[in-house]
Parts: structure tokens; sequence; C-alpha cells
């Protein structure tokens, strides 16, 4: 037996019903904890007997930190030595953790959020940060990482836009292929470490944004796009495990849905890994979409639609075991899933006397591992989406008077999912069953109840929690006194209050009546508990800046100032009315620890911005859902003399298009060459001059867009991108490369392809910033092999080796 497939098949044969169902389920963490009001968690490795005598398949780490990594690390062990005592074999138990953003704990390095990432256009800068976290994860005892979140959000109200890589597939792709290459290692040469995608799928695309809301896509636009960016991960990166999206789909939920997670997953997109639940999405099949009457019925739904495992714990799963007994489900089903389950485990070394090889441990990471990557990040994230010349601003030249509300706060830049935002549930948790909560009963108080718990009173406090746990950090106003020591900070504005909250003109005019120049630190407060206005279960009605924050803008500009406006948001805005009252706007998309000196050296000059927007920003709510690749005949790009537009919306342009980033510098950008097709790949030389007075780098775009076809196509689709760094005055060139296979979608019969015509290749610095195009055409026999629901496949007619060359205009 020297496969993980034959050491998991040998043990499926040797376990029993019980101990085979006891691996598609586990434990929370938290379970394994009492509570004491004066010293906190304390642990007890005796209950996993108790609670699992057939043993264990997982471990879910939840929302459990301590802020020491030595204690959790010998937690784990423990922990992991009493599964394999309670478990047949001494088959150990899979750990799983958040990391999307680093290692979701006080000791783990943070990285911006991946919205951030995205804005950066550098999916390697994304690839050294997960290695990063991943070494973290290993070094703890943590096997499984819950990242990268492969959804496609087109919609900002949804609030966990900032938790994805943006509105694109290719964008997407590019991105959670680098994570999870970054987690895992190359394919072939992997680490013991394991990536999951989620959420499978069509998430993002919840109706009216509403978080868990049905999924209204047909199966083409989810085949084609939404699960473009599994498709590569698997292809590309050799994606270990994927999870289940909470939302349903024509009627089916995902958690059951077996065109999603068997035909469409393993069949079409080929993978052959674990898929497992997000947290209690099995429930939800009772509770929440009432297609199961009880957990035996949930949990058959689930395993017959292809789900390996029930997660954060087994509460459906074990009713597995009478659902066979009567009869009502083939064991053969539960085998399936438990060999996946075990082939995982077999390659993360949770087999005893089985080890894949070759390939050595990862290294403790060193303390402070990742900081330069998160400055990295953090410096080429922020995007400069107006300036009328105002920025940069030369310290020591006028006095600076920063307002808003997020800008003396450290904790405004961090996202749900990251050591800050998740020390804060805990501590909510304790706080309550303390009595320290006005209105709350610890008596009667359920944990669950957190997320939508007021917590009038912890607000500073979190804001502490985040300063200890970041020392070396700087707010946007602390940051800016490092530049200049005269900067002033006038606390105007707020996240929850009305409109009209404390907020008048004269007020506002006498705070900034010194002043030569205005900066305003607006945004989103981003999180799980307490105020926030974005995270999850934190859907708006209305992407606006919460409460008094556009009033504030307006009264600012009403006084005359010249006016920086700094925009701290993880997803698309309504910022019409910022933009026009501002002279500068600066995206600052949850930067995290570095945020503070980041924005500061972008204002002054020290750091000139290169991000590109990930995501569309709509000019009015009503555009919403609203992204650049949008099909023929519908969305906001179509022809002139089309009359079937807004009647109320002169403009139907995006107020900031995908792909959007200015610059402190100019920059020109033109083919090199033919724009050709050989071998089937499409290759665009390309040379971008700085035409401005300073270095500068941008992120150039291959975009491209079929004339012709019998299934409507998208008016531009993203093919490749590179960024680059030119000095004033000087040209670089490079050659954009894409593989038509980017190109391929559903065809009318089912077959992956391409159909024959004319392509046009378009380059440029944004979606609607085209600079030159051409136009190949592609001969007949572009197409794939494609598995179909019923188990056959199309070959694809001959080959696709070809060469066709256009003069660019």
């Amino acid at each position: 037996m020297d496969t993980p497939e034959a050491v998991a098949a040998d043990l499926v044969g040797r376990l029993t019903l019980e101990q085979k169902v006891a691996q598609l389920g586990g434990l929370a963490l938290p379970s394994l904890f009492g509570f004491d009001p004066q010293t906190g968690p304390r642990l007890d490795t005796g209950r996993v007997a108790d609670l699992c005598p057939h043993g264990v398949g997982h471990l879910s780490l939840a929302w459990f930190l301590g802020q020491d990594a030595d204690s959790l690390r010998d937690a784990l062990a423990w922990v992991q030595q009493a599964v394999r005592e309670a478990s047949p074999f001494g088959i150990g138990g899979l750990v799983h953790f958040e990391g999307i953003n680093g290692f979701l704990h006080a000791a783990g390095e943070q990285f911006p959020t991946a919205w951030a990432q995205a804005a950066t256009w550098d999916p390697d800068l994304v690839r050294r940060a997960s290695s990063v976290t991943a070494a973290h994860m290993q070094d703890l005892g943590v096997q499984l990482l819950f990242a990268p979140v492969m959804d496609l959000s087109r919609d900002p109200r949804w609030g966990r836009t900032h938790e994805t890589y943006g509105e694109d597939p290719e964008l997407a792709a590019q991105f959670a292929v680098a994570f999870v290459q970054g987690v895992q290692g190359m394919p072939g040469a992997g680490n013991g470490l394991l990536a999951c995608g989620k959420h499978f799928l069509g998430f993002g695309a919840s109706e009216g944004g509403l978080n868990m809301a049905t999924t209204q896509l047909g199966r083409r636009t989810l085949t084609d796009e939404y699960a473009e960016p599994f498709r590569r991960a698997i292809a590309e990166a050799g994606l270990s495990v994927v999870m289940n999206s909470y939302n349903d789909i024509d009627g089916i939920p995902a958690a059951a849905n077996r065109w999603l997670l068997t035909e469409l997953l393993r069949g079409e997109l080929g993978f052959t890994g674990m898929v497992v639940s997000d947290y209690e999405s099995v429930d939800m099949l009772r509770t929440r979409y009432r297609t199961a009457a009880n957990a035996g019925a949930a949990a058959a739904q689930a395993v017959r639609a292809g789900l390996d495992a029930e997660l954060p714990q087994a509460r459906n799963f074990p009713d597995l075991v009478d659902e066979v007994a009567s009869g009502r489900l083939d064991e053969r089903v539960i085998d399936q899933a438990v060999a996946r389950v075990l082939t995982v485990k077999a390659r993360t070394g949770l087999i005893p006397g089985f080890r894949t090889a070759s390939v050595p441990p990862l290294r403790r990471p060193a303390r402070g591992a990742g900081t330069g990557i998160r400055q990295e990040i953090a410096e080429r994230a922020m995007v400069l989406l107006s300036n009328d010349g105002t920025l940069p601003l030369t310290a020591g030249r006028g006095r600076v008077v920063v307002v808003g509300p997020a800008a003396d706060e450290l904790r405004v830049h961090f996202g749900a999912y990251t050591s800050v935002a998740a020390a804060e549930m805990p501590a909510a948790v304790q706080a309550v069953r303390r009595g320290e909560i006005p209105g709350v009963d610890p008596a009667t108080f359920d944990g669950a109840d957190i997320v939508t718990t007021p917590l009038p009173t912890l607000g500073p406090r979190f804001e502490e929690m985040a300063r200890a746990l970041h020392p070396d950090a700087r707010t946007v106003v602390e940051a800016l006194r490092k530049h200049d020591a005269t900067v002033a900070y006038a606390p105007l504005g707020s996240f929850t209050a009305p409109t009209d909250h404390l907020l008048d003109a004269a007020g506002v005019a006498s705070a900034v009546a010194g002043a030569d120049v205005v900066v305003a630190v607006v945004g989103d407060r981003t999180g799980r508990v307490g105020a926030n206005t974005a995270g999850e279960g934190r859907s708006s009605a209305s992407p606006s800046l919460p409460g008094d924050q556009d009033r504030l803008l307006e009264l600012l500009d009403a006084t005359g100032k010249p006016l920086v406006t700094i925009v701290v948001s993880g997803r698309p805005l309504l910022l019409a009315s910022a933009a026009e009252a501002s002279a500068a706007v600066l995206l600052a998309p949850l930067l995290g620890e570095a945020a503070g000196d980041a924005i500061a050296a972008a204002v002054f000059g020290a750091v000139n911005p290169s991000g590109k927007l990930p995501g569309t920003f709509p000019r009015h709510l009503g555009q919403i859902p609203i992204y650049h690749g949008h099909r023929h005949g519908s969305g906001y790009d179509h022809p002139t003399d089309d009359t079937y537009a807004y009647i109320d919306l002169p403009d139907q342009s995006p107020l900031f298009a995908f792909g959007h980033g200015l610059s402190y510098t100019t920059f020109d950008t033109a083919f090199a060459g033919d724009v050709e097709v050989h071998d089937g790949v499409l290759r665009a030389p390309v040379t971008v001059t700085n035409t401005g007075p300073v270095d500068g780098e941008t992120v150039v775009q291959l975009y491209a867009r079929q004339e012709f076809a019998t299934v409507v196509r998208p008016v531009r689709q993203l093919l490749a991108f590179r960024r680059l760094n030119v000095p004033a005055g000087h040209s670089t060139g490079t050659v954009l490369e894409a593989p038509l296979a980017r190109l391929f979608h559903t065809l009318p019969d089912g077959r992956r392809g391409l159909e024959p015509g004319d392509v046009t290749a378009m380059v440029g610095l944004a979606g609607d910033d085209i600079r030159c195009t051409a136009t190949v055409t592609v001969p007949p026999g572009t197409t794939a092999e494609v598995s179909l629901p019923d188990g056959t496949t199309h070959e694809p007619p001959g080959t696709a080796a070809y060469r066709c060359t256009t003069k660019s205009p």
C-alpha cells in the first residue's frame, strides 16, 4: 500500500459502519473547553472519548484563539493525542482553521484582506503571503486552511465582498491559484498542508446581496464564470478541498445539490479531493431551507449529493447509521465519502505507519516573517480613484487638518477574518457571561446569538484590543504626523450616527477653519460582532458611506477647502457625491496593520499609488449588480443609440470601472508588434511608456471579445495582465499571453470550446481605458473534452495548433 488511495481503501474495508460515519464528522475545539468566569476557558481532553466514542474525523478550531501560540500548539497536541486514542487504528483528526488574511490567531501574521490583495493585481505577493500562513499553520499542528475564498462578488450590498478577489473570473482564478500554490506547494511537490476553496458555488451572487439568499443564475453562467476560479485552482494548483456554499441554486441547497457537488465539481471540473460543509449548512437543510424533516434525511441528502464531511461538528451525520440500517441509504455512498476523507488524512500524515513522502515539512516561520510582504501588499493595493493634482501633498507646505471616523482608529483597517475581528467574538461572549453587557441576561444567553447582540459598551475595548495585538501599527493621523508633525485632527463624523447627528455647517467650518487642505478618512467598519457596517451577516440595502459620513463630506465641500478623501472599505461603495466633493479620492481597501503608514506614504508622495480596482463602482444604487464582463445586450456597455437604458440616469457608465487606478505619473500603451495566436496561445507584445515626471508602476491589461457566437458572450473578458515598474521618461516592453482556453465556454451542444470567428484583442490600463485593439481569427476545431452528466464525453475534433496574425492598427 504505497499510495494514500490504497491506504484509505484498506481502512474503509476494516472500519465498522459507526467508525466510518465518525470519520465524516468531528468536534469543534471549544466543545472541549469549560469556562471559568475568573480564569477563562480550560481544556478537558477527557471529553473526546465521551463525545466521539467511535473516533474523530475533524477538529474545527472555530474562533478559538488565546494569546499565546505555544499554548495553542500544546493544546492541539494534547487533543490530537486524545483523538488518536479514541479513534480506530490511531487515526488522527484533521485540524482546520481560517486563514484568508493570515493565520487567525493573535500571534499569526496578518495580511491585507483578499479584496486588497486583488487590488495589487500581483498574484505572486499572495503566493508569498499564503506560504507564510501555511508555515504558521503547520508549525501549530493544523493541516487544513479554510481559504481561499473563490466567490465572485458583483453586488457590493453583500457584506462579505472584502473576502473575495473581486468580480472577474480571470482575476479571481489567478489569485486563487497563487494562494493554493503558496499553501500546498506546487503540484507534485506538496508539503502536507491543504487549502480549501470556498464557497461552491455562486455564494457572492445572492439575491439582493443578502447573505445566504438564493442564487438566480443559470447553469451556463455558473459553469463558465463562477466556477472558473475553482476549475483553474484544481487544474493548475491541485486544490485538495472544496467547501460548499450556503445558498440554494434553482431551489436546491448547495449542501444537497448533486449537480453542483458531483456532476459539475467532480465530473466537469475534475476534482478528486474532499468536499466539506460550510459550518452548519447541513443543519440548514432542516432549519433554513426545509428540504429535510429530520437529521437523518438532511445527512442523507448531503452525502448523496457528494458532501464528505459535516462541520464544525456532527449534528446530523451520526444519523447516517440509521439511514443505512433502515435501507434508505446504500452504505457504498458512505464508503466513497470515507475513502476521500481518509485519502486526505493519509496525505497529511494522520494515518499511522503511512507518510507520503519526500517533501520536508515547512520550517517554523521567524517572527515578523510576513512584515515585508504585508507592507508591499498595502502599498500596491491603494487605488487612486481621482485626483486634480492636489495629491501628493508636500510636508511643511500648508496646514493639514484630518477628520472622519476612520482617521484615528486602528480597528477599521481589518476585515472580518483577521485576528483583530476574531478576538472580538470570544471577548464579547465572555463579557456577556460576566454580566458586563446591559440588558443581556448571562443565565439565558446563547453564545450563538453574539453576532446579533447589541454591544454598546465594547467599542473602545475592541479598539484597545486591536492596538494590543498590533502595537507597532499606526492610525492614519499618527502616520501622517510622522511625515508632518503639524498635522491636526478634528474628531468629526460617525459610522453609525444618523445623517444629521451633531453635524452642522458652522461646526464643521470652525473645525477646519485654519486648514489649507482637509483630509477626510471615511468608510466601513468590517467585522462579525459589535457596531460593524460590513462583514459576514452585515449586508446592506445600499452600499453607501454609513452614518453621517456623506453629510460630513458635503459640509466640508461647502467650506471651499481642498478636500482629500481617503475611503477605507473592502467593497465598492456609492461614492458619486464624495467624488464630486473631493479634489482627490484614495481607496485603502482594508490594508490591516500596515494601513496607516501606507496611506500616509501615499498622501505625501513617498509611495506612488498603483493599485487597480478588482470591482466596479456604480454611479447609482439601481445599477447593482454591475460588472465589466456583462453580456452583449445587457449592462452599461452598449451602443449609444440603444434606447433600453435607465431614463433617470443620463450617464450609464460606472463611476469607476473595473481595473481603474490612477498614478502620480501618466502612461502610454501601444502594441510593439503583431498580435498573434500560435499553438493555442494569444500573444500581444506591448510597450508601456512613463510620460510623466516621476517613477511609477502600472498594470497593463489584456481583454478580448468574441465578435459573433451562437451563445451570447461578454462584451469584454480579461485574459491576462502584468504589473510593470517604469521609470519616468522610459519605456518597458512585455508580452501579454493567454491560452485561448480562457475564452472557452459551454457551447449549445454541451461541449466546452470556442467557436471559429473573429476575436478582438484589447490592451489598456482599465476596462474603460483601452489604448489599442487588434483582431485575430480563430479557425475551427477549438474545443475541449467535457464530461457530461450522463458520464459520456465529447472528444475535441482534431487539434488546435494553428497560427494567425494581424497587424495592430
